[in-house]
Parts: C-alpha cells; sequence; structure tokens
C-alpha cells in the first residue's frame, strides 16, 4: 500500500500500472464509510501477495487527482491496468465483494509467466528467450533477459529488448547500465562521486557526458541523496 499525492500519481499509479493492476482508493478522514472500507480493500489485496497493489488518496489533500477521476462521492475505488481504468466502484461494499472486486485484477498465470520466472531464478537465457517467443512484450522476461544481457556485455541487443515495454524506473535503470556498460564504465571499479564531479563541468557543453552524468544518478537512484545533490548541481550549470 502507498499514500499517493497529485505529485506523486502519474509515477506510483499511472507508470506503476503497466508492472501491475494498481487499485486507487480514494478516501477523506471524515468520511465514515471509508474507515471501514479502508481496511476491507488492504486485506483483499494483501491476499494478492504482490499481484495487485493499493494505492490510497486523500481527496481533501489532492484534489487533482479527484478531478482527473470526476469523483463526486466517496469512497471512490478504481482500478487500473497499463494506464487506464478497468473497473470502479462507488461506496461501500461488503468484504465479500470488494475481496471479489480485487481477486478479478489477479493476472491469470501462463505458460510464459512460468517460464519467465523460472528463467529469472535461475538467471537462464534459453528460459526468458522461451518465454519471450510466446509472449514477445512479457516484461518479467524482457527485464530479466536484458539485465544478463548487460552483464555479458551484449548492451546493444539489452537496448533494444527494452524497446518493446513501456518505461518504468527499473527499465530507466537497466538503460543506463546499458549505456555506461557500453561506454567501459565498470559501475563495481568506478568512484561514482568523483566520476560526477569530473562530468560536471563537461556536462553543459558535451552532450556524451551529460548522458553518463544523468546515466550515473539513475544507476544510484531516487533515494540515494547524492541524486538530489548532483541533479541541483546540473541545473545550477544548466540554468
Amino acid at each position: 500500500m502507498v499514500d499517493v499525492t497529485d505529485a506523486t500519481f502519474e509515477e506510483e499509479v499511472l507508470r506503476r500500472s503497466s508492472e501491475v493492476p494498481v487499485v486507487v482508493d480514494l478516501w477523506a478522514p471524515w468520511c465514515g464509510p471509508c474507515t471501514t472500507l479502508g481496511p476491507m480493500l488492504e486485506r483483499a489485496v494483501g491476499a494478492t501477495e504482490g499481484a495487485v497493489t493499493l494505492a490510497k488518496v486523500n481527496v481533501d489533500e489532492n484534489p487533482e487527482i479527484s478531478a482527473g477521476f470526476r469523483v463526486q462521492s466517496i469512497p471512490a475505488v478504481f482500478a487500473l491496468r497499463d494506464g487506464a481504468v478497468v473497473d470502479q466502484f462507488i461506496g461501500a461494499l461488503p468484504e465479500e465483494a470488494v475481496r471479489s472486486f480485487v481477486e478479478r485484477l489477479v493476472p491469470v498465470s501462463s505458460e510464459a509467466d512460468r517460464l519467465a520466472s523460472e528463467g529469472r531464478a535461475a538467471g537462464d537465457e534459453d528460459l526468458l528467450e522461451r518465454a519471450l517467443e510466446l509472449q514477445p512484450d512479457h516484461p518479467e522476461a524482457i527485464v530479466s533477459l536484458a539485465e544478463l544481457l548487460i552483464g555479458r556485455g551484449a548492451t546493444d541487443e539489452a537496448m533494444t529488448l527494452l524497446q518493446r515495454i513501456p518505461e518504468t524506473p527499473e527499465t530507466r535503470r537497466l538503460l543506463a547500465e546499458a549505456r555506461l556498460a557500453a561506454n567501459h564504465t565498470d559501475l563495481v571499479e568506478t568512484d561514482v562521486d568523483s566520476r560526477l564531479t569530473g562530468l560536471l563541468d563537461r556536462a553543459r557543453d558535451d552532450p556524451d557526458a551529460h548522458q553518463e552524468f544523468l546515466d550515473l544518478l539513475e544507476t544510484l537512484g531516487p533515494d540515494d541523496p547524492r541524486t538530489v545533490q548532483y541533479r541541483k548541481a546540473l541545473a545550477a550549470r544548466l540554468f
């Protein structure tokens, strides 16, 4: 479960829904039925063990999301897959109905899913390629195979493969790693801080230095304090 705001809705709901179905619960603290429905949704989504995720939106604090869904009364619940609403209901429902609503969203496992899961666990390219023969845009198989390709230096092949699926934080990271590997940047051996500092003064006028700088930040991830620090430093030089 994640609390979503107007600022994080695109990342936490729209983009996330390309990976797993997302249930959006629009509620408010003063709404009695909302406080009854919320725990039901949490239990139902939790029972899927990650196959479905829950995003809670306080409508009083996030008017843009409410306006986007054209909400006139709460609780209001929407299910999204690949950025589009696929199911919804308004008002509190009995727990059995809530559970059924969530269970309908759970993807049915296919042979491609099985091969992708086994291939990822075993690091087996053959299994992953077999999964992609059955489903060429299978996200788990593509991401897993791209990781293996980058690891053995097949960076162009990995980047081409990643273009088959919508962009996610994971695909952005892998694309960054592939570009860095293609330029012989070893993330294990590289002193990232020193490298970022050295690229900073060149990033404004050198497109290659700019891209490498951004790729290094992508591999650090949004939770690394250096990411914010160096992004601010780059902005100061560009503008």
